[in-house]
């Protein structure tokens, strides 16, 4: 997803969104979300994959997350905003053709919550609440 995400940035000149990646899961890096947590003070944290909720890394992530955000004063749990696909039994819709249309949408609702304003990604479809959004 990173690649899709930075597409959009780009497209945007939206230069004031940062993308983490997140490559090491376990052990979980710690040290090294909370480096980029003190390097981005004011960022809004949102976690997106293109995996369904109830699939990927997420569900393991989020709880570790909200440690290293509590730990610097940066927010709970309930602070880290989630996109990406609804849970899900299935892995994948399995026509190509919706893929793309969900990879698409992924990046544009990341987009948006990160850096929507008139000026920018007018065209984006609003963003579906999940149970840890407020």
């Amino acid at each position: 997803v990173y690649y899709e995400l930075d597409d959009e940035r780009k497209k945007n000149n939206a230069t004031d969104v940062a993308i983490c990646r997140v490559e090491q899961l376990c052990p979980f890096p710690y040290d090294l979300i909370q480096r980029e947590l003190k390097r981005y003070p004011n960022a809004e944290i949102v976690w997106c994959q293109e995996e369904p909720m109830n699939m990927g890394a997420y569900n393991y992530i989020a709880p570790r997350l909200a440690t290293a955000m509590t730990a610097l004063g940066r927010g709970t749990f309930e602070d880290i905003r989630y996109i990406g696909r609804a849970p899900s039994a299935s892995t994948a819709t399995g026509f190509y053709s919706v893929h793309v249309k969900e990879q698409t949408e992924l990046s544009l609702r990341t987009l948006r919550v990160c850096y929507f304003d008139d000026r920018h990604v007018s065209a984006v479809p609003s963003l579906p609440r999940h149970r840890n959004m407020k």
